[in-house]
């Protein structure tokens, strides 16, 4: 079994969002594609809505009118399942709860053909359960497509326990013929995606309920100062609220109650409250018309320092802020500090300005010290998010925030917890990332190109972790792990072997 040939038919059945989407790509593609939909109506409905984005096609100059006509008549709304009897692929796009993907698949198997490939678009439900009632569940595999279908290249393609080989493998070639980027995985919660991406959200909002920052600020930080498209809280008012937290909480249950895929509260209650996002006029944000988006917490212009002194190399890609520094015009001298093994640059007044290490800025082993965020590249940022510690002064936080104005950053101030915004929320994803390539979830390029590509992050978390070192991410959720008892941060054992394997190399 390889592509389905678009000789043959393909069924949806579902048609709300995605499965007009997925319908579309199909169609466009070159395939016959029957909808249906148990609503009454519904299929004719969408049929209708299809044509319509047609003619958006032909108006972009995207596919011609012919195109556009031969498509419209490949297109055939089903008022009955029997009407798909002689589907080659059915795509089931219907609510997202078990029992009903479970029936709708029982009934499909006695009418299509011992051939037909059956898949499920589910984003977080176990394809295997889905799968679990057939006959022959070796033919069902998960599809798993990235809304809206038609603009997303990204497919996740699923095997569940019993998924033939042959099935996954048609379902992946299927989907590179529809000019998509598909990626293979196992069945396990979440996928790739919904694995991985969790403690974006999660400690974005962790960060809110520990009041590190409000939703404007910590969105602002890793949107300026990380390099993600858009930040966790405008990203869920999109996604809706609703949306976010069910995914979270059917992961976090799949998981056992996990604790590093606890849902948060603070989110739980703006869901009871119909605070859903964008659709609910509503969220994290008001969208309301006239309505004002609040501003990142922003400090105000202070004066550059003359000088300032470096204390050892300072670790990972901090290490390319004295270039920075001395570019802005401002003398680097070395700092002499006996007994000192971190890396850190002295302030005129004293103070030292280190890395986030995992550990607060407020500490019995530190003394005046003020943290800086993590940056996935420090050139390129254009927000660096500051903690000082308790003994620090105001004039103290006055020139670490001139000295990152005069590298032409905005700056920040948060409150002082263990690793801060960015640098806690990038190594727990590198961590759900190396922990699941080693259980052979997806290859490591196949977990890049599902995290590039489905939520446009601006790199690989397998990429990363080679550029920030294994062994920088493990001691930063190390000492995370002993600030915050639960085992939310306990280190994959899976990223310390990584660590340990490239100790080995460097002292080889």
């Amino acid at each position: 079994m390889t592509a389905i040939g678009t000789g043959n038919t393909v069924a949806v059945v579902g048609t709300g969002t995605m499965g007009q989407g997925i319908a579309q790509v199909a169609l466009v593609a070159g395939h016959r594609v029957r909808l249906y939909d148990s609503a009454p109506g519904r299929a004719e409905q969408a049929a209708g809505a299809l044509v319509r984005r047609l003619d958006r096609l032909v108006e972009k100059g995207r596919i011609t009118a012919a195109e556009r006509d031969a498509a419209r008549d490949r297109l055939s709304p089903a008022t009955a399942l029997a009407e798909l009897a002689d589907a080659a692929l059915v795509v089931e796009a219907i609510l997202e709860e078990l029992k009903p993907k479970q029936e709708l698949f029982r009934s499909l198997e006695d009418i299509v053909g011992d051939d037909c490939l059956l898949a499920t678009n589910t984003s977080s439900l176990s394809v295997t359960a889905v799968a679990g009632g057939l006959r022959r569940p070796g033919r069902c595999v998960g599809l798993h497509f990235f809304n809206p279908a038609p603009l997303l290249p990204l497919v996740e393609v699923v095997s569940g326990f019993a998924t033939d080989e042959a099935a996954a493998t048609a379902a992946y070639d299927t989907a590179a013929a529809w000019g998509k980027k598909p990626v293979r995985c196992a069945d396990t919660p979440g996928f790739i995606v919904n694995r991985i991406a969790r403690p974006f959200y999660a400690e974005a909002l962790r960060a809110y309920e520990e009041r590190v920052a409000d939703p404007a600020t910590i969105d602002a930080v890793l949107r300026d100062g990380a390099g993600f498209k858009m930040g966790p809280f405008e990203l869920t008012d999109l996604i809706g609220q609703d949306v976010n937290e069910a995914v979270t909480h059917s992961v976090w249950q799949s998981f056992f109650q996990d604790p590093k895929f606890t849902p948060s509260l603070a989110q739980r209650r703006l869901v009871e409250s119909g605070l859903h996002g964008r659709k609910a006029g509503r969220g994290w944000y008001d969208y309301s018309e006239g309505a004002q988006r609040p501003a990142p917490h922003t400090a105000e212009p202070c004066p550059a320092p003359e000088a300032v002194a470096l204390h050892a190399r300072l670790p990972g890609p901090a290490a390319v802020l004295r270039e920075l520094i001395e570019e802005a015009g401002i003398k680097v001298t070395r700092d002499r500090t006996p007994g000192e093994s971190e890396g850190f640059i002295r302030l005129p007044g004293g103070a030292c300005l280190a890395l986030t290490n995992g550990y607060p800025a407020t500490s019995v082993v530190y003394g005046r010290y003020i943290r800086f965020d993590l940056s996935l590249d420090y050139r390129a940022a254009t927000r660096i998010a500051l903690a000082a510690s308790e003994t620090c002064s105001e004039a103290d936080v006055a020139e670490a925030v001139g000295l990152f104005q005069a590298l032409g950053k905005e700056v920040s101030v948060i409150g002082d917890v263990p690793g801060m915004i960015v640098a806690r929320t990038v190594a727990m994803i590198i961590d759900f990332a190396v922990d699941a390539a080693a259980r052979e979830v997806a290859t490591p390029e196949d977990i890049d190109t599902a995290m590039r590509l489905g939520v446009n992050y601006p790199g690989g978390p397998m990429e990363w972790v080679e550029r920030l070192g294994a062994h920088w991410v493990w001691d930063l959720l190390d000492s995370m792990h002993h600030q915050n008892a639960g085992g939310r941060y306990v280190p994959s054992w899976a990223l310390r072997r990584r660590a340990d394997l490239e100790e080995q190399v460097l002292s080889s």
